[in-house]
């Protein structure tokens, strides 16, 4: 971790009891409830909808994947690196971490341009990349080029980051090529800010200044970049939630995204998931819903943070569709897999072979295999709420249960479409 300031300890906010955050919850949401900034009969996923799966446009490729083709991933999620120069209190991504190892530009260059020629065939390759899973991927030097090169060969691409790394000189160049970029800032207050994620309190003022140019830029463009907060919610730091979705709003980013917090197979990160159904955080979450309008947008990840740990299915079918890479450069079914403990379900490494090849190996097709089979139990082999769990259940009802994908015909397809 790179600390550069002390951090002021007037309060310990990863410390306080919950009983002392559920005061503060209650008087803000009267305080609140005052106010004439509440819309409760407003819709919050009117324009966009993050709580669910876009698998339901894809059912060509769904299809091709049904009947056993070798399909490409629709979407990939991957890091460009493992170095972050925060330390967020809720990183799963640090559980997963191994020695870095970093990835040459033209090993990624090669890597976008297998992305394009694998598929079922001809065109049906990777639809979308986003750079998130377990790095920082501002990190890398190389960020720009990827973004360009993926923009050049007509992939979608798509970026989340603590945006303390963005240059001010590129953010031009990111809101016209990316579809989306969220930034992730856990906390209203600085002092609370520098605690949970790890940082300094100068950083949190220098990243909000940073939105601020980055909506600026998309008016001036005119471009259809959606923007947006994202808070990994864990209850010990709730009474941020309100004041974050009103800095969102002030700020005129598209949306604020409340998620929970991913925890590993063995819950190392001791997340209180019965907390989130509790009455307190679903008045909490609905009321921060309601600070929405016509032009922006606070969500909840209402299905995961109500499923806690309780998974629908056993079976993971969703990795062929929905693949993820280690900012290391280690192709594995998800992230709950970066770790050398789980070497065996590692499918290759992109520094040690094209990724074309590593897609083309019975490797490949075994592991997906496993994962779909009796032998692999993802209710207790897997971590958390997982990237692929929308994906998953969606799939799982097709194949164990008969029941078909959504209809979609005639309707509009949904903003970041690739993104699945």
């Amino acid at each position: 971790m790179i600390v550069k300031e002390k951090l002021r300890k007037e309060i310990d906010y990863m410390s306080r009891g919950q009983d002392v955050v559920d005061r503060i919850l209650r008087s803000q949401l009267d305080e609140i409830k005052k106010s004439e900034l509440l819309d409760f009969n407003i819709d919050p996923r009117a324009n966009f909808h993050l709580d669910t799966t876009k698998i339901a446009f894809h059912k060509e490729r769904v299809e091709a994947w049904k009947s056993g083709e070798r399909v490409a991933p629709i979407t990939i999620d991957m890091a460009l690196t493992q170095k972050c120069s925060y330390a967020c209190t809720f990183c799963y991504a640090g559980l997963q971490q191994n020695p870095s190892s970093p990835v040459p530009w033209k090993v990624y260059e090669q890597f976008i341009d297998d992305c394009v020629e694998i598929g079922h065939k001809p065109g049906e390759g990777v639809k979308a990349i986003s750079l998130v899973s377990d790095g920082e991927s501002t990190e890398n030097p190389d960020f720009y080029k990827f973004i360009n090169k993926a923009y050049e060969v007509g992939i979608d691409i798509a970026s989340g980051t603590n945006g303390i790394k963005l240059q001010d000189d590129k953010l031009p160049e990111i809101v016209e090529k990316l579809t989306y970029l969220r930034i992730n800032i856990n906390a209203a207050e600085p002092e609370a800010y520098a605690q949970i994620m790890g940082t300094s309190i100068k950083n949190y003022h220098k990243v909000l200044e940073i939105v601020k140019k980055l909506v600026r830029i998309k008016k001036e463009k005119k471009s259809n970049i959606t923007i947006g907060l994202q808070m990994v919610l864990m209850p010990e730091y709730a009474d941020q939630v309100i004041p974050l979705a009103k800095i969102g709003r002030d700020l005129g980013v598209d949306y604020t995204v409340i998620k929970h917090c991913s925890d590993d197979e063995k819950g190392r990160l001791g997340v209180d998931y019965d907390w989130y159904r509790s009455p307190l955080a679903v008045e909490l979450l609905k009321t921060a819903e309601a600070l929405s309008t016509k032009d922006y947008s606070v969500q909840a990840k209402w299905s995961k943070l109500i499923t806690g740990r309780d998974r629908k299915y056993s079976k993971c079918f969703g990795t062929p569709l929905l693949l993820q890479m280690s900012g290391t450069g280690i192709v594995a079914p998800c992230g709950s897999f970066f770790h050398d403990r789980y070497k065996g379900l590692h499918i290759g490494d992109i520094k040690d072979e094209r990724f074309l090849d590593i897609w083309r190996s019975d490797k490949y097709h075994e592991v997906m295999s496993y994962l779909a089979s009796d032998k692999f139990d993802a209710r207790t082999e897997c971590a958390t709420l997982c990237l692929q769990d929308k994906v998953n259940e969606a799939l799982n009802d097709l194949i164990e249960n008969n029941i078909e994908l959504d209809d979609v015909s005639g309707k509009e397809p949904p903003q970041h479409i690739n993104f699945i």
